[in-house]
């Protein structure tokens, strides 16, 4: 890699390279053994890469420690300056504030030559956050619960960001030594551990990574580099990260070397890219499309000099960004970005405000009714182009060209649950018929499905907003939280504003664990069944998948039911889901081919007290008692 502390191989010691393009003397202050700290004057050194279109041959430091090794602790000190730790470390065992250690990736052995990679089109993709997904809050505690994910029928794992954090609790947005996993989750090898272990039951990882800002606190890069961020444009976290200015092309050298440090040092079959929308680039080559198309061509690092075969492994690049921008997802042969996939937020609103009835901020873009849902499963995405009431501009563009499994959808996601007052989940604010019917919906739609973790049980933990700063700082973001939810009515007052859970008190981030133990009690044994008969319905059938087509077959019956059909090259699904209300639904699909009933949500399996519906197959209707659906198969298209 570019930057960093390396091993080199053969025992020759450590190349340690930092770029810091304003210096005018780079010291390395190293200790090992226990000994008194030795410190060295870097050299300027060219850091451009011979194969790679892109580069970073201005500002670069450079020195080899021929008696270094892994495990040695060192700092950096600019221009006389503060030691401080190296904004491309590895690992930080102290905290951020500290000085880094020397990791040599080629120390770990991986099983893994036998993956072979996610195909996107049998994504089912599960977003966990490392230090609430078990109760231990480790890569080692969370390996162990891989098996029962694989059971479940998920594909890839979403890992919220790594990149270590002030505190000991974050939910990873505020990172700022981005190349060093938190110590709070444990040592690098056991994040590569992880991931192999992954890789071993067939399960890929994709790791999300945050280029838009920086955390509030420990973020030295800038120190080393000023111009990685930049005043002429500004972002929610103040200054943006340069991307266009001068200085830039060292700033998208150091980014793209990170993400491609997440592939070849950790195996990863991916990234996430957390709001693309608030990267701002007016270059002539869009960052994103640059970073892509390197995660694309990117090839694991070997491992004690063994060739492994990785042909036809993908590696993916999935965006989050709330335009609806058709470009960012199209090929770069059409003038597209070549990303993977991108969160498609239209969904989970319109489900949202149809069952639970929000309609404050971004949902005011929304009327929850079924016409928009079944325009959505149509499309993609629902804005496409139209004014936005919440933003006072249009919103999106067509997605007439864009194959439905680009489009990322959920019922519930970190943001939608932990942006909330008290992170109460979706299903703990509407009943449990109308629970299994949007389930249902999302994991037999076209589209790629997510599943936040713990849903899959329906977890009776929140997953709150949580923090770890310093005191001042945490104070600020004490009263941030409350001020941000100053227009309910409920938060107006300071008792009101009281009662939102304080992010810096370690009692938040207890109550955000998920309870495993619940997931046999009989109230979420059943939706734990529930999800895992639909997931392995979706794997066993090609119809039931995420479709390369741009379009799909979609009805609304009434205000509360819609149809959708799935149809493969050798059989056919169709879909009947009633999301409120009862009565019966215009079915008449039913009466064009010979289908069967092969899951129905009121099933004793999936209820404690079952109120199945009424099929009339030669009328085509199905007579819902309340909220619920069925999936129906038929033998021909």
């Amino acid at each position: 890699m570019n930057l960093g502390a390396l091993p080199l191989p053969e025992g020759r010691g450590v190349r340690f390279r930092v770029w810091a393009p304003c210096a005018e003397s780079v010291t390395l202050h190293l200790r090992r053994d226990g000994r008194p700290a030795a410190s060295y004057q870097l050299s300027a050194a060219s850091c451009q890469r011979e194969a790679d279109s892109w580069k970073l041959d201005a500002g670069c430091w450079e020195l080899t420690v021929a008696d270094a090794a892994a495990g040695d602790r060192y700092a950096y000190s600019i221009d006389g300056r503060d030691a401080l730790p190296d904004p491309a470390s590895r690992y930080q065992p102290d905290g951020v504030h500290a000085w880094s250690e020397v990791v040599d990736p080629k120390a770990f052995t991986w099983t893994d030559s036998a993956w072979r990679g996610l195909d996107p089109r049998r994504a089912v993709i599960y977003e966990l956050h490392v230090g609430t997904f078990t109760r231990d809050g480790t890569f080692a505690s969370a390996a162990t619960k891989l098996p029962p994910l694989r059971d479940l029928g998920v594909t890839a794992i979403e890992l919220m960001p790594l990149a270590d954090f002030p505190g000991l609790r974050n939910w990873g947005y505020d990172g700022v030594a981005l190349f060093a996993p938190s110590r709070a989750y444990g040592h690098p090898h056991e994040l590569r551990a992880f991931v192999d272990a992954a890789h071993g039951l067939g399960l890929a990882v994709l790791i999300d990574v945050v280029y838009n800002h920086l955390g509030p606190e420990g973020a030295y890069l800038p120190t080393f580099a000023p111009p990685f961020l930049t005043p002429k444009h500004q972002t929610p976290w103040g200054d943006a990260v340069n991307l266009d200015e001068d200085g830039s092309d060292g700033v998208r050298a150091l980014l793209l070397d990170n993400a491609l440090h997440w592939i070849r040092e950790y195996h990863a079959d991916g990234l996430r890219v957390d709001a693309v929308h608030a990267l701002i680039d007016r270059s002539k080559r869009p960052f994103v499309a640059e970073l892509a198309a390197a995660v694309h061509a990117a090839e694991y690092a070997a491992e004690h000099a063994e060739t492994v075969d990785r042909a036809g492994q993908p590696r993916l690049v999935y965006a989050e960004d709330c335009r609806n921008l058709a470009m960012l997802v199209q090929s770069t042969s059409h003038g597209g970005y070549g990303l993977d996939g991108v969160w498609a937020d239209d969904f989970h609103h319109i489900v949202r405000r149809m069952l639970a009835g929000d309609d404050h901020s971004y949902y005011v873009d929304y009327q929850g009714t079924v016409a928009e849902l079944t325009d959505t499963l149509r499309n993609g995405w629902l804005y496409r182009g139209q004014p936005s009431r919440h933003s006072g501009a249009p919103r999106g563009t067509s997605a007439a060209a864009v194959e439905m499994r680009k489009a990322i959808v959920c019922v519930q996601n970190h943001d939608q649950v932990g942006n909330r007052a008290f992170g109460d989940r979706l299903h703990q604010a509407i009943d449990p018929a109308s629970w299994r019917a949007a389930v249902t919906l999302l994991l037999t739609s076209p589209m790629t499905p997510l599943l936040f973790m713990g849903q899959e049980w329906a977890a009776s933990t929140p997953f709150q907003f949580f923090t770890d700063f310093e005191p001042d700082l945490g104070r600020r973001v004490i009263a941030g939280r409350r001020a941000e939810f100053r227009a309910f009515p409920e938060f107006v007052t300071p008792e009101g504003a009281s009662r939102i859970p304080d992010p810096q008190a370690e009692m938040t981030f207890a109550r955000s664990r998920l309870n495993w133990d619940e997931r046999v009690e009989p109230e979420h044994a059943i939706v734990l069944a529930l999800h895992r008969t639909l997931l392995h319905l979706r794997a066993a059938h090609p119809a039931l998948q995420a479709s390369d087509a741009c379009s799909s077959e979609a009805r609304e019956s009434d205000q509360g039911s819609l149809t959708f059909v799935r149809a493969g090259v050798d059989c056919s699904f169709l879909i009947v889901v009633r999301l409120r209300g009862s009565g019966a639904v215009d079915a008449r699909e039913l009466t064009d081919r010979d289908f069967r009933l092969v899951l129905d949500t009121e099933d004793q399996r999936f209820t404690l007290d079952p109120a199945p519906p009424t099929i009339d197959y030669a009328a085509g209707t199905v007579d819902f008692r309340r909220p619920g659906a069925i999936i129906l198969h038929s033998p021909t298209v």
